[in-house]
């Protein structure tokens, strides 16, 4: 077994690894760029050794850099995580030669699967299915319109090297294959410098569903069930969950054997990923294979009780499974959110800053130990409060993850636990996470990979969240309220007559757009240790243990418990609960009066300037002042977490002066351009 291993990457999966090196005895040391000295990992590490830049490609990227922190340090063996050089061919063959130890499977495993269209050659030959299309490169768009029509409509024209959602369209005409074509080979030769291209059968109400497999030096392999990837936005997965709420027993068996087949094809040692593309009627056909720890593992390990790193390090050191494929459980359910510093409300933009306030919600399953009795949550993560989420790298602020004992209990937990992460000083897409845990489709487990494509095609706003019940929140406003009258009646030394009244009957103004708010009569009681509230008709008995200062807030109504957030933003109160969020200020009757005949102050007009829509570095600024620009034109290039974001010219008009130079650390809605 290893002594010491260096862990090739940055993060939550950094942390991770720690994590199980760390219970296994093994010293572990950190690599770190210069936007993560403070980074979590470096902390948790033995030893850290910084590495270079900020962007990737002068830190993480750099195999030599990563190659002399190994001899600096003794490590014998280098765990890439995933991302950055783990599933890099060239990267595991030099540690090879250099005698340190790839823990990940061995570089001509990594170099049959890495290149899509000899990976389908390879699954073909062992009796894997594979979707129907052509397999050689493709010559000319014209080319790529009659093999399409051989094929049969709809096709996938995909980029042999391609990734992230780069270098794919599907079309349903010849039109369409033509121009895909040509779009397709662009993008791949301008992302990845390689243009080869080829077509594919597409899969209608297709299903992204996966298998673990692991295998070891010995010539064994096994699956490790399926996870259920279909909620995707943009070929990004958004939850992952195990097993698969679709497949049958006997798909499941045919699919898991058809992985441990393509995985003895390649003589594969260590833990891998084999995708399917999953139709409706249950076919299913190869789509590649993740040579690597994929993001989503903690499902797996939930529902096995495996540690799938504590496997590949003792596979990397040469041991055997310790388990046959007979031997390998499924337990309950588990469902992954990616928590992303990005706002749903805004496009999904990036946003990077400081985690002001960071609370996760309490945990009782934590990686590398043995899962509890019933389940419970888990959270992974590379963060901490007060730290900073930088803009070179993506976008991840933690992985949660909850166990139930079946989908219906997982689904709950989940709510449960989003109602509960704190999160402050950057946006999260928790409450497009809790928007998708409501929806009818996903609970009945009745979705496909064009889910969110579907239900949200015009992106994602603040009405699109379900709420069984919208008066709870102002409820739960009133009895915070509450709760603040009887402290300021209770402070010492007031005047003689003219102390702190409490009253009763109040009214609670919920804030709405350009100052259409909603006004609600509320009666507010106290009741013991809980506030009595008399809300549209109904009541609602709230006790909770929410203090001041805090903004979680766990308690019960009206028997039922509950988690929700609840915090003071001047004299508004803001309440969060299953993704719904509200703005209430509570006053008196004859101040409410008063409001509803306040005029409503119009925020500025800056329909004059080109905002920043996300934090993140200007790259080019592609107007000076007086240049006269029509609408669609390029003004700008904003680069934030690995993408580049070109802000275009809405309407025509005349650049009147330049507010930000190349260079700049932009914030949100930070002037760039200011136009006659």
């Amino acid at each position: 077994m290893f002594k010491k291993i260096l862990i090739a990457n940055r993060g939550e999966i950094a942390c991770r690894v720690i994590t199980t090196a760390k219970k296994m005895g093994i010293a572990t040391v950190a690599v770190y760029s210069e936007a993560d000295r403070d980074a979590r990992h470096v902390e948790l590490a033995d030893e850290a050794v910084f590495i270079g830049a900020a962007p990737s490609r002068e830190s993480y990227l750099v195999a030599d850099k990563i190659i002399a922190a190994c001899k600096a340090t003794g490590a014998e063996g280098v765990h890439p995580g995933y991302g950055f050089l783990s599933e890099n061919e060239g990267f595991a063959k030099r540690l090879e030669e250099e005698g340190i130890v790839f823990i990940g499977p061995k570089h001509y495993s990594i170099a049959a699967m890495g290149d899509k269209i000899a990976s389908k050659k390879l699954a073909d030959e062992a009796k894997v299915n594979t979707i129907p299309g052509w397999n050689e490169p493709i010559a000319s768009a014209d080319d790529a319109v009659k093999i399409a029509q051989g094929i049969g409509y709809p096709v996938m024209i995909k980029a042999s090297a391609g990734g992230g959602g780069k270098g794919l369209r599907v079309a349903y005409d010849d039109r369409q294959a033509h121009e895909g074509f040509d779009a397709c080979r662009n993008e791949a030769r301008n992302s990845f410098g390689d243009d080869r291209v080829f077509i594919e059968k597409f899969v209608e109400s297709p299903r992204h569903i996966e298998i673990q497999v692991l295998g070891d030096a010995h010539g064994n392999v096994v699956y490790l069930h399926e996870r259920e990837c279909s909620i995707q936005r943009r070929h990004q997965k958004v939850i992952e969950e195990a097993p698969s709420p679709f497949i049958s027993d006997a798909t499941r068996r045919a699919m898991g054997e058809q992985a441990v087949a393509l995985a003895k094809a390649v003589k594969y040692q260590s833990a891998g990923t084999v995708e399917f593309v999953v139709g409706k009627d249950q076919s299913f056909y190869f789509l590649e294979m993740n040579t690597r720890l994929q993001v989503e593992h903690p499902v797996t390990e939930c529902i096995t009780g495996i540690d799938l790193v504590e496997q590949m390090i003792r596979v990397a050191a040469g041991e055997k499974l310790p388990f046959t494929q007979a031997q390998i459980r499924r337990e309950g359910w588990a469902i992954e959110c990616r928590i992303n510093a990005e706002d749903p409300f805004r496009n999904f933009l990036p946003s990077t800053g400081r985690l002001v306030r960071y609370a996760p919600p309490p945990t009782t399953m934590h990686a590398a130990e043995k899962q509890p009795a019933g389940g419970g949550v888990r959270v992974d993560t590379g963060v901490y409060e007060g730290g900073e989420i930088p803009m070179f790298y993506d976008s991840m602020i933690a992985k949660l993850i909850v166990h139930g004992t079946d989908r219906h209990d997982a689904i709950a937990k989940m709510r449960e636990a989003l109602n509960g992460f704190v999160i402050r000083g950057v946006s999260s897409n928790i409450p497009f996470q809790a928007a998708l845990l409501a929806h009818p489709k996903f609970v009945s487990g009745d979705f496909n990979t064009g889910f969110i494509a579907e239900h949200y095609a015009h992106g994602f706003r603040a009405e699109d969240v379900p709420h069984d019940d919208p008066d709870f929140l102002v409820a739960l406003a009133g009895a915070a309220y509450r709760r603040y009258r009887e402290r300021a009646a209770g402070i010492q030394g007031q005047l003689a007559g003219h102390g702190v009244k409490i009253g009763e009957a109040f009214t609670a103004v919920v804030k709405g757009q350009g100052g259409a708010h909603a006004f609600h009569e509320v009666m507010l009681r106290p009741d013991g240790r809980a506030v009595h509230v008399e809300l549209g008709g109904r009541t609602y008995q709230i006790e909770s243990d929410w203090r001041f200062n805090g903004i979680r807030a766990t308690g019960r109504c009206n028997g039922h418990p509950f988690t929700a957030q609840v915090e003071r933003h001047g004299l508004w109160t803001v309440v969060q609960h299953n993704g719904r969020r509200i703005e209430a200020m509570v006053m008196s009757a004859r101040a409410a009066e008063l409001l509803r005949v306040m005029p409503f102050k119009a925020p500025p007009d800056l329909s004059k300037f080109l905002l920043s829509p996300m934090p993140g570095l200007l790259v080019q600024l592609a107007v000076q002042p007086g240049q006269a620009v029509q609408a669609g034109e390029k003004l700008a290039v904003i680069e934030a977490m690995k993408m580049e974001n070109i802000l275009t010219a809405q309407q025509d008009g005349v650049v009147k002066e330049v507010l930000a130079q190349p260079g700049a650390s932009l914030t949100v809605d930070q002037p760039i351009v200011a136009f006659e």
